[in-house]
């Protein structure tokens, strides 16, 4: 039984550690001391149980379990936190319990008995009559030239799938994800506007469409200088929905 401690604070995690080494018996026991070191242990390691704070610098714990709550076999998370107004998001990211710092031993080990439980059996971690659902993620994550990056989505201009991949783009590079156009466009479908069928736009990046001598229409996102083409089958639908959210000016026709 593979746990990892994920908090910012030394002498927590050195006193979770020490509890978690008592009440299971075991050395597997790995820590991390943010969000960003924590999802790189969980792809690399694969832990059964982790044991998460929510104020962490970067990515925090409650956008790291929703995180995790995308992986094909995501880990049993247990929040630990010294903040008592987080019950709720706990609950929506999918948590089986919410531990209130300083841990107490006791309260500990019932939690942990409940996270193998469930991590022995795989069991649902919601409720038969709770609806599925994976809430939207604010960041996405990817491994680029052996470094992991962590980029928030509102700073994301586009979206283009090129060959297997799909490339996020935002001011300071890009990264590429192995998730589809079509899974992104419906996650984040409130924020993005599909204007090809190989590019979404960020709303809230969007500067102006611009026309060429030839009729071709290209999206203007600030900050960049990229410009992403609007095809025909998808121009009558980026313009109604532009001109309904009034964001920008669209040309004429």
């Amino acid at each position: 039984m593979k746990i990892l401690i994920a908090d910012d604070e030394p002498l927590a995690r050195k006193r979770l550690a020490s509890f978690v080494r008592d009440l299971t018996n075991s050395d597997a026991v790995s820590e991390a001391a943010d969000g960003a070191q924590a999802l790189r242990a969980v792809e690399l390691d694969r832990p059964d149980i982790v044991l998460l704070d929510i104020c962490m610098p970067g990515l925090d714990g409650l956008d790291l379990a929703r995180r995790l709550n995308t992986l094909m076999q995501p880990p049993v998370v247990i929040i630990t936190t010294a903040y008592d107004n987080h019950a709720l998001q706990a609950y929506e990211v999918q948590a089986i319990d919410y531990l209130l710092k300083p841990v107490r031993r006791e309260q500990l080990a019932l939690a942990l008995a409940r996270a193998k439980r469930i991590a022995h059996t795989g069991q649902s971690l919601l409720k038969h009559d709770t609806p599925q659902h994976t809430p939207q993620r604010t960041h996405l994550s990817a491994s680029y030239q052996g470094t992991l990056q962590i980029v928030p989505i509102k700073q994301i201009r586009y979206f283009r799938a090129e060959h297997k991949y799909v490339t996020a783009r935002f001011l300071q590079g890009m990264i590429l994800i192995e998730e589809s156009l079509a899974t992104l466009a419906d996650e984040f479908k409130d924020h993005f506007l599909r204007v090809h069928r190989s590019a979404l736009v960020a709303l809230s990046h969007i500067e102006n469409i611009e026309r060429d001598p030839v009729g071709r229409q290209y999206v203007h996102l600030n900050g960049i200088e990229d410009r992403i083409r609007v095809s025909r089958r998808l121009n009558a639908a980026v313009r109604r929905r532009l001109k309904l959210l009034k964001t920008i000016k669209t040309p004429s026709s």
